[in-house]
């Protein structure tokens, strides 16, 4: 027994010389996969086909881990497990055939496909009709379907060799990883930008991954998860970077100099300067995006010709025509979606009434007065980590992290503040009041230049809307040693 690997039908229409170096590439990228099951596996080449030979005494639970990998890499169209013995007879066939998938087709339709190579005294339709009446006879409530059935019944006859295919799968599609080039794929753990990531992979492009840190530690970890989970399962043929940029400091500086209606697009912006920057370094040629169009207010034509103004390398955005359901059905296919559910939008990070059409000279005139060294300490500051090393993390000895929902609890202490983090603009629409306890205000942009200059004999509690960016910026300050302060959420 060993596993046939259909190519991709895109490569099989390529000319000679682009189709073998494909099937080369894909043979590779089959090795590198594999490896971790040993040494015992052999990967051949071939034209139609690529072979994956097993050792004798393979158990049930390795040979479901490899099915798994082969189904999970870019180039390959279908996975079979065939059986190949020399071919005797039509009966001898019929044989083998009956104990395979008698108990597969009993009650459902089903039909026989027979394709030959080489030269027979019987037609393929010849062998389809004697197998399809022994099938019948043998499975009750089968019914031959010509056209859609339940049940493709695979039997190869090539030259004197009988291949029967006892099992099918489908295969990931597209093209051999790395054989495209290589792309920067700006991750931000939400559900569009894996699946972008994701489709550029399948497509046969190195994609590392870029992610700017807007509320600590926490966020990033959650963000390194879905990063490898990408890499471990559709990419492992290559080792790629994964590159994480603080961005609190650019965000500060946003709120601080750029009118609340353009700070969405002008984050944007400062994103792919940044993300063109690191790419450039690494000689990646291109970046990706999750953008789909309208889907968000700097997502609209005007604004995402804005964004790109700002880069100095091509952005692909695999995603620009699909709507939010479809993205949604792709993320839970590929299993990125279970990370997106868990990972909430970072309150204030944007602007509170954003403008969907902004014009380039105010946005121009608005970046005037930022200050830009901001942003080139931020690239500076960028962390580099290897994808096979994405969820490893040093020993830490943290204190849990405080969650206080009944102020009743802690009012009678005489050393416990709330801070309110929520930008100017939100505290003014829904103001916090609070009668136990001293509220402090201050803007989750100033929060971690001014928590050192906080009293370490008193505890504080950060406060925001959803109760996201608050846990994040307590997380972050434990990171930094800063144990007393925690998280007070209203719901």
């Amino acid at each position: 027994m060993y596993y046939l690997l259909k190519l991709f039908p895109e490569i099989t229409i390529k000319s000679r010389s682009v189709r073998r170096q494909m099937t080369r590439c894909l043979v590779g990228n089959i090795r590198n996969v594999l490896r971790p099951l040993g040494d015992a596996l052999q990967v051949q080449g071939g034209w139609d086909a690529l072979k994956v030979r097993i050792p004798d005494e393979a158990s049930s639970e390795w040979l479901r881990q490899l099915e798994e990998m082969l189904c999970r890499i870019p180039g390959i169209h279908e996975v079979q497990c065939v059986e190949e013995v020399p071919f005797v007879s039509f009966a001898d066939t019929t044989e083998r055939l009956l104990p395979v998938w008698r108990d597969v087709i009993t009650g459902r339709t089903f039909r026989i496909t027979v394709k030959r190579r080489g030269q027979h005294d019987f037609t393929s339709e010849d062998l389809e009709r004697h197998l399809g009446r022994a099938l019948l006879d043998a499975a009750p409530g089968s019914k031959v379907r010509l056209k859609a059935p339940d049940v493709d019944v695979r039997v190869d006859v090539v030259e004197g060799r009988l291949r029967l295919v006892r099992q099918r799968w489908p295969g990931l599609g597209g093209y051999p990883l790395g054989l495209q080039g290589q792309a920067l794929a700006l991750i931000s753990g939400g559900y569009d930008s894996p699946v972008a990531a994701w489709k550029m992979m399948r497509r046969g492009i190195k994609t590392h991954f870029l992610f700017f840190e807007l509320g600590g530690a926490g966020h990033e970890a959650a963000v390194r998860e879905v990063s490898s989970h990408l890499w471990e399962t559709y990419g492992r043929s290559h080792r790629v970077k994964f590159f994480a940029v603080p961005f609190e400091g650019v965000v500060a500086e946003l709120q601080r100099s750029i009118p609340d209606g353009l700070i969405g697009v002008v984050l944007k912006r400062m994103m792919v300067r940044a993300a063109s920057r690191i790419a450039s370094r690494a000689r990646i040629p291109m970046l990706v995006t999750g953008d789909a169009i309208a889907q968000v207010s700097s997502q609209s034509l005007t604004n995402l010709v804005l964004i790109d103004e700002a880069s100095d390398v091509p952005i692909l955005r695999p995603l620009i025509a699909e709507d939010k359901q479809s993205i949604i059905d792709t993320a839970r296919e590929i299993g990125t979606a279970p990370f997106a559910e868990g990972m909430p939008e970072v309150c204030g990070a944007v602007s509170q009434r954003p403008n969907t059409q902004a014009r380039h000279e105010k946005v121009a005139a608005a970046e005037m007065n930022f200050d830009f060294s901001v942003l080139d300490a931020a690239v500076e500051q960028a962390v580099l980590t290897r994808s096979d090393h994405l969820l490893e993390s040093p020993p830490s000895n943290d204190a849990p992290l405080e969650v206080v929902t009944d102020l009743q609890g802690v009012a009678s202490a005489s050393n416990v503040s709330v801070i309110d983090i929520r930008p100017p603009a939100e505290r003014e629409a829904a103001p916090l009041s609070l009668e136990q306890v001293e509220c402090l205000e201050i803007p989750f942009f100033e929060l971690q230049s001014r928590a050192a200059t906080l009293p370490s004999d008193r505890r504080y509690l950060l406060y925001c809307d959803q109760g996201v960016m608050s846990r994040m910026q307590a997380m972050h300050l434990h990171d930094r040693g800063l144990k007393h302060f925690g998280v007070y959420r209203t719901r």
